[in-house]
């Protein structure tokens, strides 16, 4: 599924980021990818699906966390209720292609795809979110309302597991029909509802690793390999009038021990790439039975069988130089050179991928794709 007419570069140029976006069906034709029941079927799987249930009850909004028994909606109440899905696309993969126009915003930027399934009026209630989303309807009618951007000072009602807003005074109003989508930057409040039955809206959110995460996640990476006896000293110590000051002297070299850690370039890349890719969900196991081995991945490849990324999967690579990429995928970093580097920016660019058969002699190009084969990342396409 593609964009008929959109400006990519424009709209990042005029919007990502600065200001709340409808774009009224861009699609060369638009087709739901999921059906409500499947959606419903997802929520009620035992493992490997988070699924949350939000009623607008007279008393309040009422949130239910997933699994749900199959009969908790062949009987739904009759208050508007929102059935909502996360990373839908790691299960479906019509669901994951809805990506694919997007990625003109990096793919380390890309989160997961969230479904929504709404009744007549349902709807999580005005909030804000701090990450960018583009919300496509795929069926029936939503009426969006979009207001200022919020921050951390911004009140909000009391609750003990939704963050929704105190005051909502929207800036713009809108109803989405099938296909329209509406683009929200971080920190803009906005409320959707649904307008009639069966109203789905799948969420492509994107992430935005906070100041603190970062520095703490990188510290604790640092802290974790420094050797013990790695510490303060000062040879040159000389004698101080007041033995209660610390001196500046003392505060420079302390300073420096901190600076000096966290400031090499090279080791902070190699740590984000690995960091950024763990998966969504740590629990999830997409290995094979066995492993496949190096032979048997060389026969494949001189076969010409193809291969297929895991929707589940999170791939990047950092240029290190004209022949080099460290390659990430699931939290594991491979160093690539020639055509293993060549063939690791070919599996980054997404798509099914076709090794030329000449390169199943290549022992690094054969060794990485089991390696991702085994951990889950890639799989082989099965014959039709």
């Amino acid at each position: 599924m593609q964009f008929a007419d959109f400006d990519s570069a424009a709209f990042l140029q005029n919007t990502w980021q600065k200001r709340p976006l409808l774009i009224r069906n861009p699609w060369t034709a638009w087709a739901n990818p999921l059906e409500p029941d499947e959606l419903a079927g997802l929520a009620c799987e035992e493992a490997g699906v988070e699924s949350r249930l939000i009623t607008r009850r007279p008393d309040g909004i009422v949130l239910e966390n997933g699994p749900f028994p199959e009969a908790r909606f062949a009987q739904p109440e009759a208050a508007p209720w929102t059935l909502l899905v996360q990373a839908v696309d790691h299960h479906v993969p019509e669901v994951a292609a809805l990506i694919a126009p997007f990625r003109f915003v990096p793919d380390w930027r890309i989160d997961d795809v969230m479904v929504s399934y709404a009744t007549d009026g349902g709807g999580v209630g005005a909030h804000f979110d701090q990450y960018d989303v583009f919300l496509v309807q795929g069926l029936g009618r939503r009426r969006w309302r979009v207001g200022p951007r919020c921050d951390e000072a911004t009140e909000l009602l009391p609750h003990e597991d939704l963050r929704l807003l105190a005051e909502f005074e929207a800036t713009g109003d809108w109803v989405l029909e099938p296909g329209d989508i509406l683009y929200v930057p971080p920190g803009f409040a906005h409320d959707g509802v649904a307008v009639g039955d069966d109203c789905m809206t799948y969420s492509i959110g994107f992430r935005a690793p906070s100041r603190a995460d970062l520095v703490e996640s990188w510290s604790a990476h640092l802290a974790d390999a420094m050797r013990e006896d790695d510490r303060y000293s000062d040879a040159d110590l000389a004698l101080q009038a007041n033995p209660g000051e610390i001196t500046p002297e003392a505060l420079a070299r302390l300073h420096a021990l901190v600076v000096e850690a966290v400031a090499d370039g090279a080791a902070f890349s190699r740590w984000f790439g690995a960091y950024n890719s763990l998966p969504k969900y740590a629990d999830a196991d997409w290995r094979p039975e066995a492993p496949i081995g190096l032979r048997a991945m060389q026969t494949c490849l001189a076969d010409g069988c193809e291969l297929s990324r895991n929707s589940a999967s999170r791939f990047a690579f950092i240029r290190q130089s004209e022949q080099a990429v460290c390659l990430f995928v699931d939290g594991q970093s491979f160093d690539c050179t020639g055509d293993a580097a060549t063939l690791a920016e070919r599996i980054c660019a997404g798509g099914t991928l076709l090794v030329e058969p000449r390169l199943a002699v290549s022992v690094p190009v054969a060794s990485l794709l089991a390696a991702l084969v085994d951990q889950g990342s890639l799989a082989f396409e099965e014959a039709e």
